[in-house]
This record gives C-alpha cells, sequence and structure tokens, in this order.
C-alpha cells in the first residue's frame, strides 16, 4: 500500500492517490506506479506499508491457483472529514478486513478519526454508500493492476498473534 504524490501539469498543489502492488520491495512496484499514474512529473511515494496484518486477520498473497474462498475481504476506506475554522478537508486512508462494505463501514465509524474530524455542518464522512458519507470505498482485490489480477489472489485467515505492520513514513523520489 502506496501513497503516491505529485503536482499534475495544470495542477497548483500536489496531489495524492493510493496504490496497492504485489511485490518483493518497494523497488518491484516503480513501473506498475507510473503505470498507474501516468504523465505524472514528479512521482513520488509519501509513505507506504507492507499490508500483513489487519485488524486482526493475516493477509498473504497467494497464486491465483493456490486461492482459498475467502468470506472475509479486505477493504480500503478514504475517510473525509473537518475541523471548526480549518479551510481543509482531511483524509484517513484506513484498511479493514470485514466480511461486507456495510461491516466494514461499521467498523470505520469507531474509528478516533471519524470521531474527532466532525461537528455539525462539518460531518465526517465515507461517501454516498449505506445512507453514510465516504470518500472512497474499495475491495483491495478489485483495484490491483489487471495483470496481477490475473496471477494472485489476497488470502485472509484469522490471525492469533502478530505484530502492526511498519509505517515507512518520509519523502522517496522515484526513478523511472
Amino acid at each position: 500500500m502506496v501513497l503516491l504524490g505529485c503536482t499534475p501539469k495544470s495542477r497548483l498543489t500536489e496531489q495524492h492517490d493510493i496504490f496497492f502492488g504485489i511485490g518483493r520491495d518497494i523497488t518491484d512496484l516503480t513501473k506498475d506506479m507510473y503505470a498507474f499514474w501516468p504523465d505524472s512529473g514528479g512521482l513520488h511515494i509519501d509513505s507506504w506499508r507492507e499490508v500483513t496484518l489487519v485488524n486482526g486477520y493475516a493477509v498473504t498473497i497467494v497464486p491465483k491457483a493456490e486461492a482459498q474462498p475467502a468470506i472475509e475481504k479486505l477493504f480500503l476506506l478514504n475517510l473525509g472529514g473537518y475541523r471548526p475554522g480549518e479551510f481543509e478537508e482531511y483524509h484517513y486512508k484506513s484498511l479493514v478486513v470485514a466480511k461486507s462494505m456495510g461491516m466494514a463501514i461499521k467498523i470505520a465509524k469507531r474509528t478516533a478519526f471519524y470521531k474527532h474530524y466532525n461537528f455539525k455542518g462539518g460531518e465526517s464522512h465515507i461517501d454516498e454508500k449505506y445512507a453514510l458519507d465516504i470518500d472512497d470505498m474499495h475491495k483491495v482485490e478489485d483495484i490491483l493492476a489487471p495483470h496481477l489480477k490475473a496471477l494472485y489472489s489476497i488470502n485472509i485467515t484469522k490471525a492469533e498473534t502478530g505484530t502492526e505492520d511498519e509505517l515507512h513514513i518520509g519523502y522517496l523520489k522515484l526513478k523511472k
């Protein structure tokens, strides 16, 4: 999971997007990141994480032929919220393992972000799905590049133990 940034041509401020890829290390993802955000001029990484553990579930990548049917799915939620008197919409990217989008939203509504970036007239949101207001929500398996979806599956199993994924935060310039 990579937070990409750049200032596209004809834009005044830096833009960001989330990219998911599959590789042995972050440098293996470079070609796919440029394909994901072509004509990006100055594409860089602002943060990334190897996704291995999400709310008590182990997340692994397996060859498509070894995929097991899973009830749980991995979701990316992009929560948006506001603070009084601040000219900004703040965002919080959250990964959730759940059986459905509705269950993922219930989990997201328990986050500190959802509770603290919320006031009358500037409610936190999760778009129009399920009568809530969320910016974006996706099943991660659906947003992988087509060539990766053809080869791999996301395997999700209940984890008895594990450590939180390390967040790698800071500017990293990409080279084609």
